[in-house]
């Protein structure tokens, strides 16, 4: 089997289902396990930290870990890195067979903190019997020192290892997401995917073909597309799902179905998506499945473009992206979600003319900038729709890492992941 501790709502499991395998999930969030149960992954629910490691032993192929990010994350209070010290130690009793957790956890600022030494213990118990063959390890980039600790270890039980930090913005993913990476192999020299995508296109050269160019948000959620229907006003809310970010009132359902969102080149870039809007009441949004922004007081009748950028959080420094551009990382923390797109006002276009207001990323969206399929079955209210998505890892960049280990002699497929909306 392939074990993935802390396995989410299914970031990894989603990549081994299209690569044509399966893993045996263990993590004890609810509504984490209840979107792996309706995507159709097996899920053990349970607390990582005490599951008894014996029960895999003499039946495990790969390791996969992804601990809980909150305690190290940008996101969060990042307790984590006062509490280096401790998961060090923590993983080196563990490797060298001495449980000295209960200890350790009580001086601990976070006690998330020790999770990130969860995984020693599995493979410490499993090396006892030659087990497993790989490991791949994902978490934010201030763990990386903490990978390299790990390293040191399995090539003492004669892995070959590599630790480093990936840009999943390299591999497809519409969205500049820094990750620490452990991949480790018995059988085989470590090494990183080779990247699939650049900033900038790159033409083909003796080698073959150059890289693409970095997938834009715009292009991920389909925008300008003329097929489907519109939906009804929605939005991110708080954690119990929080009311609507409009003011009292201004709630609307779309009456015109069939009006649709058009394309306008941005001046610094190929391409970029941007709404029309027209006649009395009508709103401008960015893309045919976008919420509408609160009818404006009143509109003339010519059409005007908006260009639009996805902005990560309501801080003064936030990430701001234009959608002709990946995202930056996407996080949710306690208030769910803050993430929010934005009009850009256009050139030449009068110093009076109302913008659109802010409108707040969909689940359904952020999940498409993690490479999770439009329609994969989410659970839960708006806010634990919004952790689970924050804190998976992207489908496409996981099957990145597992290729080598589970079709050696192929390579990527793109096609596999295709980003629709």
């Amino acid at each position: 089997m392939i074990l993935d501790l802390f396995a989410g709502p299914g970031g990894w499991s989603h990549a081994l289902t299209v690569l044509g395998a399966r893993d045996v999930g263990l993590e004890w969030d609810e509504w984490a396990c209840k979107t792996r149960a309706k995507a159709g992954q097996l899920t053990i629910r349970t607390d990582v930290a005490a599951y008894p490691v014996w029960i895999f032993s003499g039946r495990v192929l790969g390791v996969i870990a992804s601990p809980p990010c909150q305690a190290w994350s940008m996101a969060g209070k990042r307790l984590g890195l006062i509490d280096q010290a401790l998961v060090h130690q923590a993983v080196a009793d563990l490797a060298a067979g001495r449980d000295t957790r209960e200890q350790l956890l009580g001086a601990c600022a976070d006690e998330r903190s020790l999770l990130a030494a969860e995984p020693m213990r599995y493979l410490h118990a499993l090396n006892a019997v030659g087990e497993p063959e790989w490991v791949l390890m994902e978490e934010v980039p201030d763990v990386l020192p903490l990978w390299r600790q790990y390293a040191a270890v399995l090539r003492g039980w004669g892995f070959s290892v590599w630790t480093g930090i990936l840009n999943a913005a390299d591999y497809g993913v519409p969205q500049t997401r820094r990750r620490a990476i452990l991949l480790a192999s018995r059988v085989r020299a470590a090494g990183p995917p080779p990247p699939t995508h650049a900033p900038s296109a790159e033409p083909e050269s003796l080698f073959g073909p150059g890289r693409e160019r970095w997938v834009s948000m715009a292009q991920a959620l389909g925008w300008g597309a003329t097929d489907r229907p519109v939906p009804t006003v929605c939005a991110g809310g708080g954690p119990g799902g929080g009311p609507e970010p409009f003011p009292s009132g201004s709630r609307k359902t779309l009456i015109d179905a069939r009006d649709r969102g058009t394309w306008t080149p941005h001046p610094d870039s190929e391409t970029v998506p941007a709404s029309r809007r027209q006649g009395p009441g009508r709103a401008a949004r960015p893309g045919d499945d976008r919420p509408t922004a609160p009818p404006a007081a009143a509109l003339t009748g010519e059409a005007h473009r908006w260009s639009w950028s996805l902005r990560s959080n309501n801080q003064t420094n936030a990430t701001v992206r234009r959608a002709d551009e990946p995202a930056g990382t996407l996080f949710f923390g306690h208030r769910a979600n803050e993430c929010t797109w934005v009009a850009d006002t256009p050139s030449g276009m009068p110093d009076d003319e109302q913008r659109p207001a802010p409108i707040k990323i969909t689940a359904r969206e952020a999940g498409v900038l993690q490479t999770f399929p439009a329609d994969y079955p989410w659970q839960g209210n708006k806010g634990q729709q919004f952790s689970q998505i924050g804190n998976a890892v992207p489908p496409r960049l996981a099957a990145h890492l597992l290729l080598p280990h589970l079709r050696p002699d192929h390579p990527f497929n793109p096609d596999d992941f295709a980003l629709t909306a």
